[in-house]
Order: C-alpha cells, then structure tokens, then sequence
C-alpha cells in the first residue's frame, strides 16, 4: 500500500520503496525504560502495535513523544508523572511536592555508566540521544564553562543530541540547585525544532483536554469532520458541539468547561459525556488527528470505548484524516477486534500504508513481528 501526500514537508523522510514522506519511516529504540534494544522496520501512516501485557508498547509510544519534543521541558516531566515516576522535593515552604526525575527514564533506573537513550530512524544521523554526563568529561565549551560555574565542574547534566546540536537538562530533583532550572534549557540549545505532537492515554481525554483541543477546530473544516466520527458511535444524530464555560472553574459542576452537543431535531444541547463514553472517545482521537498536522498522533489502547462492531469504521476514520492531516498515528492495542477493524480498514483503503506488529519478549530482547 502507498501513500502519495502532496502536502508533506521538508524534515520528512521517505520511506524507501513508497511515495509516503514521514518524520518516522522506521525506529530505532535504545536504552529507554525496560527496551534494552528494538528495531521496527517500516513504520506506516498508522502503525497499530499489538502485544501481551510488558512487552513494550507504551514505551514505543514514549520514545516517540520524547523524539517529537526533542526531549524538552516540560515534556518529559508530563511522561514521568503520567507513570507516576517522580521523586519528592521541597517548595519555598517546606512542602513535599513532585519533581522531574530522569532516572525512570533509563534502563535499571541508573543513569550513571549507562551508555544512554537513543531514539530515531534506523542508521540514520537523525537519531535524538539522552545520556547523563559529568562535566568534568565534557570538551571545553561556553556551554561548560557556564554550566560549571553555576553548579561546579563535577556536577552531572542530560546531555540531548541530535545530530550536531546539543541542549542540557538538569538529571534529577536533587543533582542541581532550582535557580538553574530555569537556566538549563536555554544553555546550548540547538537542537531542531518540535514537532506537533498529541498523546491520548487508555481513558477518554478530560472536558478541559478536549476543551483545549476543540478550541483550534471550531469553525474550521475539521469541526465538520470531527462531528462525523462522534456520530459513528451514537444513536441520535449531532448536529453540533460546543464548548461552555469561562474556563475559570466558576461555572456550575466540576469542570471549569464542559463540552455540549446539540441534537438533530433538538432544541437544548446536552452534554456530551450523557451520550457515553465512545463519544467522548470519538471526539478526543478526531480532535488530537485534527491538532497533530504534520507531527504525531499516539494513541494507547485505541479500542478502550469503542465496540467492536465499529471498530472497521474507526479506524478509516483515522486512516483517512492521518492521510489528509500529514499525520503519523501510533496506536496499541490488546484486543483482537481491534487488530481485525484495523486491517480490514487498511485493506480497503489501499492508498494509505497502515502497519501492524506484534512486541514480543524473548528474554531480555524485544522484537517486533510484522502481520504482512
């Protein structure tokens, strides 16, 4: 299956044997979490990685979310704090409050002798590394010598490359005082520019989340769109959705803004989430697809909210628009029907590439196994 797009730009890499152009046409995994090492041969427009339980596949969706933000602040912080991987530090007050700490990042949790993270397409220079390093190792630089005045020549900092370019970033809570924090990333970074990036867990997005997301939709061409996948899982017609609130957390309920949908041959709207969980689902995948234009879209496990009956039509829905978006999707699954409503809906839309791999363990090595 190809993909011709017109539309994507310089910083794509095409994948060799198609017309597709994209950020990731293969990856590389090194080092991160509990991958000591993985290779994926091809990446599609959508990729679907199915596997038991620890074989890697959230790990696979963190490497790219790191590769996309160049591993910027306050990116990683977020990843961390969505496993729950942060250390206790101190406020101004004496509080305990949650800390970036890049230890859960690396392999064993111990950065130090550890030869690093590397994220990126196969034997290519365009790889994202992360390593900890003394800077008493490092070559004499500006960078150096203002890193160890402020901190001293033996203090240890996250060396980020990519290719050429180089940024730092503090390795933990307790290594670096917090007036450098600030100081950090802008110390030596050149690293190339983000890339659009959005990253949907295994539960539907929050009001506030889809709130922040359907802000850049509305009276756009894609709110037409997005308003077709909600109805692919619900029984009445919406003829529009809406945003209310003032987003200061005074309007009535818990949320600050709540999403509302009006009915086909309704007058009152109601609020979205009393037409089930799917449809809230449905609205956060089309308005992430809708915000990740020429970057990534992740999503981890795709199936949680949507039936299985409508798992073909799903999944055209995020074949069609990642096609039309210049979107690369990675997704995870553990379910069976998911994996038969993915291909089926990459059968029969043979002008967009979608790739499916089961992550296995084999001792410490993870391997991916493609379903031709």
């Amino acid at each position: 299956m190809s993909d011709s797009d017109p539309s994507a730009g310089a910083g794509h890499e095409r994948r060799p044997g198609s017309g597709e152009r994209l950020h990731l046409p293969d990856l590389s995994i090194r080092g991160l979490r509990g991958i000591r090492e993985l290779a994926i041969p091809r990446l599609g427009r959508v990729t679907l990685l199915a596997g038991r339980n620890g074989a890697g596949k959230t790990t696979v969706l963190d490497a790219v979310r790191i590769y996309a933000s160049r591993a910027s602040l306050p990116t990683l912080p977020e990843l961390l704090a969505g496993r729950d991987e942060i250390a206790t530090g101190k406020d101004a007050d004496g509080a305990d409050v949650p800390l970036f700490d890049a230890r859960f990042l690396f392999r064993g949790r111990d950065p130090s002798g550890h030869p690093g993270i590397r994220i990126g397409p196969l034997g290519s220079g365009r790889q994202l590394g992360i390593e900890c390093v003394a800077l008493s190792d490092e070559p004499d630089s500006v960078t150096k010598v203002i890193l160890a005045k402020s901190v001293g020549d033996r203090a240890r900092v996250l060396k980020v490359t990519f290719g050429d370019s180089v940024a730092w970033l503090p390795p933990g809570p307790h290594d670096l005082p917090q007036e450098l924090l600030r100081l950090l990333p802008d110390v030596g970074s050149e690293l190339p520019p983000e890339l659009a990036c959005e990253a949907l867990g295994p539960r539907p997005l929050g009001s506030n989340a889809v709130a922040r997301l359907w802000d850049r939709v509305t009276l756009t061409d894609d709110e037409d769109r997005v308003i077709r996948a909600v109805n692919l899982v619900t029984d009445e017609e919406v003829a529009r959705i809406a945003v209310v609130g003032d987003g200061t957390g005074n309007g009535p309920g818990p949320a600050s803004r709540r999403v509302v949908a009006r009915l086909q041959g309704h007058r009152h709207p109601v609020p979205l989430k009393s037409l089930g969980d799917g449809a809230v689902r449905l609205l956060g995948v089309a308005v992430a697809l809708a915000n990740s234009r020429d970057g990534f879209l992740l999503i981890d496990e795709a199936e949680n909210g949507i039936h299985h009956s409508l798992q073909r039509d799903f999944w055209r829905m995020v074949l069609q628009t990642a096609r039309d978006h210049n979107v690369q999707v990675l997704a995870t699954t553990h379910g069976w029907d998911c994996v038969r409503g993915f291909a089926q809906a990459a059968t029969d839309l043979d002008t967009v590439h979608g790739a499916l791999f089961r992550l296995e363990r084999d001792g410490h090595r993870t391997r991916a196994v493609e379903y031709r």
